[in-house]
C-alpha cells in the first residue's frame, strides 16, 4: 500500500461523513507519489501528514433577527488552513448546504490554488449554512453583522482575508466589512470583493469567469486552437458563468446554455447575456424566465447540460454537478475541452472519463484562480492605496492565467503524462507549498 493510501485510509477514519473533503483528498494525494518518491525529505518532514489536518478550524453560532423580530440561529465557519506561503485567503460562502466538511475541502483546495497563482498567499475557507435567497437587504445586514461579530477576532490584512462566493457577493461583503471596521476602528485590506467606491478592484466581479476563459484560450493555443466558431455549454447563472459566457462569446465562441438549480436553457442561437443579467443580478429570477426574452430557446426543468452537443464545456455552478453519465454524454457528442469554473464539479470517475476520451481536462484549482488572482491584487491596491484600471487589471489576469497553465502543463510532462492538467496542477501547486513548510521548520 503506497504512503499516500495510508494517509488517505487514516484520515477517513479520523473524519467520518466528511465526504467532500474525502474526495479532493482522493484527487490529489495519489497524484502526489512521483514527487515523494522524488524528495524523500517531504516524507521526512510529514509534510503531506501535516496538510490533511488545517491549522485551524473555527465553528460559532450566528444569531440574527428576522423582519418578523423572531431571533434565528445559523451556524458559522472559517477554516484556516495553511498559510506557509502567507496570510490566509479565501472565500466565504452563505448557503444550506455550507457542512464543516465542504468548509475544510474548500479551504484545502484553495491552498493549492493561490499556490498556483505565485502570489503569497496561504489558503483558506469560511460560511454559514445562511441562505440569502429571499432575505429582505436589512436581514442580510443583520446576519452578516452578526456573522462578523465572531470572525473580526480571526481575520486582518496581513492574518486572514475573507472574499466573496456562493451567496457572498459586494452587498455581504460591504456588510461585512462595515461591522469590521466598527469592531476594530481599522480601515485595511481586510476582505476583498468590496465596493469599488471603498477600495474594491475593478474587474474583480468578472475575474473568476474571464479567468477560465483565459485558461481555456491557453488550452486552444496549445492544440493550436482558438475560441472562434466553437459551441460551448456552461452549466450555472451567477457570477462566474455569466462572466465567462461574456469572455467566451468575445472571444468569437456562441454560449448555448446555462442553468441553475432548477433546470437549464438552451438557445442554439447563442445565449443574449444581456437578458441572463437582467434576471439574474436585477429580478434575482429564475434561469426559465430567459423564455420572457427569447422564445425560440427551450427550458428543460431539472435537467443538466451535458447532453447539449458541444465544442467546449464549463462547469461553473457548484461541486459534483458533473458525473459519470454527463462525462459520457459529452465525450459522446465531440467534445474536446472541459475546464472547471466551480471548486470540485467534476467527480474523479467522470474527469477520468473526459481524459479517456481525449478531452483535455484542466480542474477548478487552476482554471477558477482568476477570483483569487485579482483579490491579491485588490490587497496590492489597498497597501499602497492606489487605484489601478480595469484594464491594468484584466491584464495582470491574463498575464497569471498564463503563467498558471503553463505551470500545470509543463509539470504534467514531468511527473506523468503531458497534458494531464490534474496532476500537473496538483504537483505543482502542492511543490511551492511542500517547500516552503520545509523552510520554515515542523513547530
Amino acid at each position: 500500500m503506497s504512503y499516500s493510501t495510508k494517509l488517505l485510509d487514516s484520515v477517513k477514519k479520523k473524519s467520518i461523513g466528511e465526504s467532500e473533503f474525502h474526495q479532493a483528498l482522493t484527487e490529489l494525494l495519489p497524484t502526489l507519489e512521483p514527487v515523494l518518491n522524488e524528495h524523500p525529505e517531504y516524507i521526512k518532514a510529514k509534510i503531506l501528514d501535516r496538510l490533511v489536518e488545517p491549522e485551524r478550524q473555527i465553528i460559532f453560532r450566528v444569531p440574527w433577527v428576522d423582519d418578523s423580530g423572531d431571533v434565528q440561529v445559523n451556524r458559522g465557519f472559517r477554516v484556516q488552513y495553511n498559510s506557509a506561503l502567507g496570510p490566509y485567503k479565501g472565500g466565504i460562502r452563505f448557503h444550506p448546504s455550507v457542512s464543516l466538511s465542504i468548509m475544510k475541502f474548500l479551504a484545502f483546495e484553495q491552498t493549492f490554488k493561490n499556490a498556483l497563482t505565485g502570489l503569497p498567499l496561504g489558503g483558506a475557507k469560511g460560511g454559514a449554512d445562511f441562505d440569502p435567497k429571499g432575505k429582505s437587504d436589512r436581514e442580510v445586514m443583520a446576519f452578516c453583522q452578526s456573522f462578523v461579530n465572531e470572525l473580526y477576532r480571526h481575520i486582518g490584512a496581513d492574518r486572514d482575508v475573507p472574499a466573496g462566493d456562493i451567496g457572498v457577493g459586494t452587498r455581504e461583503v460591504g456588510y461585512m466589512y462595515g461591522q469590521y471596521k466598527r469592531l476594530t476602528g481599522v480601515h485595511e485590506g481586510a476582505f476583498t470583493g468590496k465596493g469599488v467606491p471603498y477600495g474594491g478592484s475593478l474587474g474583480r466581479t468578472e475575474a473568476t469567469g474571464f479567468g477560465a476563459v483565459y485558461m481555456l484560450e491557453n488550452m486552444l493555443a496549445a492544440n493550436n486552437e482558438d475560441f472562434r466558431g466553437k459551441r460551448v455549454v456552461i452549466s450555472g447563472s451567477g457570477n462566474v458563468a455569466i462572466y465567462a459566457a461574456i469572455k467566451a462569446a468575445e472571444l468569437g465562441a456562441t454560449i448555448v446554455t446555462l442553468s441553475d438549480s432548477c433546470g437549464y436553457i438552451s438557445d442554439p442561437a447563442g445565449i443574449d447575456i444581456d437578458s441572463v443579467k437582467e434576471i439574474k443580478e436585477v429580478r434575482r429570477g429564475r434561469i426559465k424566465e430567459y423564455l420572457e426574452f427569447r422564445k425560440d430557446a427551450e427550458y428543460f426543468e431539472g435537467g443538466l447540460v451535458w447532453s447539449v452537443p458541444c465544442d467546449i464545456a464549463l462547469p461553473c455552478a457548484t461541486q459534483n454537478e458533473l458525473l459519470e453519465d454527463g462525462a459520457k454524454a459529452l465525450v459522446e457528442n465531440g467534445c474536446k475541452y472541459v475546464a472547471e469554473g466551480a471548486n470540485m464539479p467534476t467527480s474523479i470517475e467522470a474527469a477520468h472519463i473526459l481524459q479517456a476520451g481525449g478531452v483535455f481536462f484542466a480542474p477548478g484549482k487552476a482554471t477558477n484562480a482568476g477570483g483569487v488572482a485579482v483579490s491579491a491584487l485588490e490587497m496590492s491596491q489597498n497597501s499602497m492605496r492606489l487605484s489601478w484600471s480595469f484594464e491594468d487589471v484584466d491584464a495582470k489576469l491574463r498575464d497569471i492565467m498564463k503563467n498558471i497553465f503553463d505551470s500545470c502543463y509543463e509539470t504534467s510532462g514531468q511527473y506523468g503524462k503531458k497534458g494531464d492538467l490534474i496532476a500537473g496542477a496538483n504537483v505543482a501547486g502542492f511543490k511551492k507549498v511542500a517547500l516552503a513548510m520545509i523552510m520554515q521548520g515542523t513547530v
